[in-house]
């Protein structure tokens, strides 16, 4: 279970995102099946609230 906050992107919101998103870069660690909408919402938080 994940908390809601107001930072967080709806679903619809995120349908717009992941085509902006650059895939990973070869060499180094290789990404993971990761979602990345936790990740994005995330960074909305900090950027949000500081």
């Amino acid at each position: 279970m994940t908390k809601n906050y107001p930072s967080n992107l709806t679903w619809e919101q995120w349908e717009l995102i992941p085509q902006l998103l650059p895939e990973a870069k070869p060499g180094g660690r290789p990404r993971t099946t990761t979602c990345m909408y936790p990740v994005v919402n995330a960074i909305l938080y900090v950027l949000c609230q500081g």
